[in-house]
């Protein structure tokens, strides 16, 4: 069995005792989700900041890999550039294009 650990809280305005724990449990983002053994050295871990966590268990077959569900807000999100563009009295697009600094 293993465990799926989720940070939920900041470690902003914690013990160093507990920024430690987390860090040892490698997480570092809030959102952030591992996958770990499940044992007393861990589960004493996640008793040091459970107020800070979202532990699940995962139940893992023999023949099978582990296939943990989804959480949507792990899930990273593609960002794009946005490109500022201009219609013609046609309808084409144009892109802007910088324009040069003068007295370089």
């Amino acid at each position: 069995m293993k465990l799926q650990i989720t940070l939920k809280r900041s470690t902003i305005a914690c013990l160093q005792v507990q920024k430690d724990t987390v860090a040892a449990l490698g997480l570092r983002k809030i959102g952030q989700t591992v996958i770990k053994e499940d044992n007393p050295c861990i589960r004493g871990q996640i008793f040091r900041v459970r107020h800070m966590l979202e532990v699940k268990e995962i139940d893992i077959g023999a023949d099978s890999s582990p296939q943990p569900e989804v959480i949507p807000d792990v899930q990273k999100t593609v960002r794009k550039k946005k490109v500022k563009a201009e219609t013609d009295a046609d309808g084409t697009a144009q892109q802007e294009q910088p324009e040069a600094e003068a007295g370089m």
